[in-house]
């Protein structure tokens, strides 16, 4: 008995809990994204109590925040309201709870909120608007928040296969961007990529192999969104040449060319140099400058102490014609002056002496 009470329980707890429980819940993101002129998709998910019901006995619509007759999507078009007549659509299926809103030529004015609800043709009518779960749209028309990222390298060397990155991140899966290169190749690659929150990343990869003719050149990335919108991306690649024999001896030869030329001019410039100095000390030998520096070194020696006395001593060397002889100094009684030495001095008093003598 006890057996089949359990039973019983669980087998009404399965068919009565999917209609007694509250499962009235939508998820929406709260803030998107959208590029005037172009499109966004507002991601939208729900749940309803009860069993799982077909589209076509439901009913999605879309609202403005706090006027539910304000109707930006429904499946009667005269209902919505003049400013979005044409411009939205449901992208996803009531019957899969995708209540996924596209709007088509993004105005100015469409940053919402706009909130969803659900109809159902049941035994009497029910219907739900989501109220606490709406989104908001934050409209971008500036043209330097929709260019894309381009990842490269500035210097790349020639002849080395290099890779170029071009993405953009945008809100609208259903008409994704088209990315462009400004130089035609064959080896490109373009992904496209859910990165969640209702956000979608397209990637082009281009792989060229630099040239010489390269260097100094600009490529660019341009993108184009669906309604026309486009901006561009531009960088400079710069190519080092590969090193070749030609690269490695012009400089080598270069050098040492320069290095025998500047050796070549520091011996010249010595033996001139040189030549110089052994005719300069040839000619001054019995020269001017030899004179000129006897007479320096003489008078630095003797000064005008030495000078008065030589004077003085050749007043006393006179020959006197008289009864007596003067007594002559003798000639090593003088003291000799080695620092200045005088040749016509010497030869004065050699001639004295032998005047002396011969008296």
């Amino acid at each position: 008995m006890g057996m089949r009470l359990v039973v019983l329980l669980y087998s009404l707890h399965v068919i009565f809990a999917p209609v007694l429980s509250d499962v009235w819940k939508a998820q929406l993101e709260a803030n998107m994204d959208a590029f005037v002129s172009s499109c966004v998709v507002l991601p939208c998910s729900f749940k309803y109590p009860g069993k799982q019901l077909p589209s076509s006995r439901m009913r999605g619509i879309w609202h403005k925040e706090k006027i539910n007759d304000e109707y930006i999507y429904s499946e009667d078009s005269l209902k919505i309201i003049d400013s979005f007549k044409g411009r939205t659509r449901l992208v996803g299926e009531l019957s899969d709870f995708n209540c996924s809103l596209e709007i088509n030529d993004v105005k100015n004015h469409d940053n919402g909120p706009f909130c969803f609800r659900v109809e159902f043709e049941r035994d009497e009518k029910d219907k739900y608007s989501f109220m606490e779960s709406c989104v908001s749209v934050k409209l971008i028309a500036n043209k330097d928040q929709i260019k894309p990222e381009l990842h490269y390298k500035q210097s790349v060397e020639e002849g080395v296969p290099v890779v170029y990155k071009c993405s953009i991140t945008h809100t609208c899966p259903s008409h994704h961007p088209n990315l462009t290169w400004s130089r035609p190749a064959k080896d490109i690659l373009v992904s496209y990529k859910d990165i969640r929150h209702g956000n979608w990343e397209v990637e082009s990869i281009l792989t060229i192999t630099p040239t010489k003719e390269d260097d100094h050149t600009d490529i660019t990335c341009t993108v184009k969104y669906h309604g026309g919108l486009h901006a561009s991306t531009t960088g400079r690649i710069f190519v080092k040449e590969q090193a070749t024999l030609r690269h490695i001896l012009i400089p080598a030869i270069t050098g040492l060319g320069v290095s025998a030329l500047f050796g070549g001019l520091c011996f010249f410039m010595v033996k001139r140099y040189k030549k110089r100095i052994q005719e300069l000390q040839s000619r001054n030998d019995n020269g001017m400058w030899s004179r000129l520096s006897r007479m320096s070194r003489r008078f630095r020696s003797g000064g005008n102490s030495s000078g008065q006395g030589g004077r003085d001593q050749r007043k006393n060397n006179v020959c006197t014609v008289s009864g007596n002889k003067p007594r002559m100094p003798s000639p090593k009684s003088q003291k000799k002056s080695y620092s200045g030495y005088d040749h016509e001095d010497a030869y004065t008093n050699t001639a004295e002496l032998s005047i002396y003598g011969n008296v």
